[in-house]
């Protein structure tokens, strides 16, 4: 990285951990609306933080992955559901990179242009003049309330309903970009944590979507941008992005509980927190864990953008390091807030406190799909020769 490169790096890292503050205030609010409130958008928009990785030449930051994450886990510090948000409108930002110039800046052109998708088993996209008759349902769109756009996984069929298939035979899949007011938008999020998402569910039937507003993501051959950033996959951004959402929760958690120990005794006993040995050594050790695992998924995105500038893709060992750091940075943010959470004893189980939406939060971060367990056994096949399935890396 470039003199350059490290201020522009510096400056949104700067950006996104002053805006903390006020996501920390506005924290009650997104949890109760179940969305982000407009001041916290115009604020996010006003920094620039939805547009963190798209292409320099739509205006966008373009930032390196090793950046970027510190810019999410900042905002994370704040608030999560602001965060996952980020991440997940970011993930999807990468598609720039593979649309048609024209329709690139259709879609990401506004300084306010938010994309947002979701999960659709059973969806469908059908060849037709010039484009898709696209159908179905898409679950868990985060961000899709203050979203722009929206996005559709489809598998592809021909008009007598041939799936349209790659040589080794594996369907294939296109996204489809539409406008979001094409769409039924379903509330169904009443959830533990991460209220704040509004990640709802979202139909359409026999949806017009002009090839032009269809990509294959994360493949070399329609990539159109040539930045590092686009070697990385959408998969490594959600990884190490939602890693660092966990990240954040667990920083600001130990700092509140580190707070309240200087000042608290608990009830019925006579020594206060700060001179328990327990406390302090709990304290000693949480803090070790997350700079660890913070400096360790740093350090293995910054060394795999050196070796991607020489390579120029990401190899599979690459890759394995990045879900592992990921998922390990994840559970062992979850390890240090159930210790916080614990050990501040009642004083966390009221709404006034900031421990039990942290809680909740990162709790619902690991039920998520980046933060399942299984991942560390898919990096233990692949450290012993076995040919593992690369879908979630």
């Amino acid at each position: 990285m470039d003199v350059h490169d490290a201020g522009v790096a510096a400056d949104h890292i700067a950006r996104a951990r002053k805006l903390a503050p006020l996501l920390t205030a506005a924290a009650p609010r997104i949890d109760v609306a179940c969305e982000l409130p407009g001041d916290v958008l115009d604020a996010m928009h006003a920094d620039g933080m939805f547009r963190l990785l798209v292409p320099r030449s739509l205006g966008g930051a373009e930032l390196d992955p090793a950046t970027y994450i510190q810019c999410v886990e900042a905002i994370a510090s704040g608030d999560a559901s602001v965060a996952w948000c980020m991440n997940q409108g970011s993930g999807c930002s990468l598609s720039a990179a593979y649309l048609e110039p024209a329709a690139a800046r259709e879609v990401f052109g506004g300084k306010r242009d938010v994309l947002a998708w979701g999960q659709g088993p059973g969806a469908k996209a059908i060849r037709t003049d010039g484009g898709w008759r696209v159908s179905g349902t898409w679950a868990f769109a985060s961000g899709s309330r203050h979203a722009t756009w929206l996005g559709a996984h489809c598998p592809c069929f021909e008009v007598d309903d041939t799936p349209q298939r790659y040589p080794d035979g594996r369907t294939w899949e296109r996204t489809m970009l539409f406008p979001r007011e094409r769409a039924k938008i379903e509330d169904v999020w009443q959830v533990v944590g991460l209220r704040g998402t509004g990640s709802d569910t979202y139909t359409v039937k026999d949806l017009f979507v002009d090839d032009a507003h269809t990509l294959t993501r994360d493949r070399p051959d329609e990539r159109r941008e040539s930045g590092l950033l686009y070697r990385f996959s959408g998969m490594n951004i959600y990884a190490s992005g939602f890693a660092a959402v966990a990240l954040g929760i667990a920083r600001a958690t130990l700092d509140a509980f580190i707070d309240l120990a200087r000042g608290k005794t608990p009830a019925l006993t006579q020594a206060s927190l700060r001179d328990s040995a327990m406390i302090q050594s709990a304290i000693g050790i949480a803090d070790a864990k997350l700079h660890s695992a913070r400096s360790w998924l740093i350090q293995v995105l910054s060394s795999t953008q050196v070796e991607v500038a020489i390579a120029g893709e990401l190899n599979t060992d690459q890759r394995m390091r990045i879900r592992q750091a990921s998922t390990y940075a994840i559970h062992q943010a979850k390890e240090v807030v159930d210790v916080a959470y614990h050990e501040a004893g009642a004083t966390a189980i009221f709404d006034a406190n900031p421990f039990e939406r942290r809680f909740r939060d990162i709790n619902t971060v690991t039920q998520q799909v980046q933060g399942r367990r299984s991942h560390f056994e898919t990096v233990g096949q692949h450290l012993l020769g076995s040919q593992p399935s690369l879908r979630w890396v």
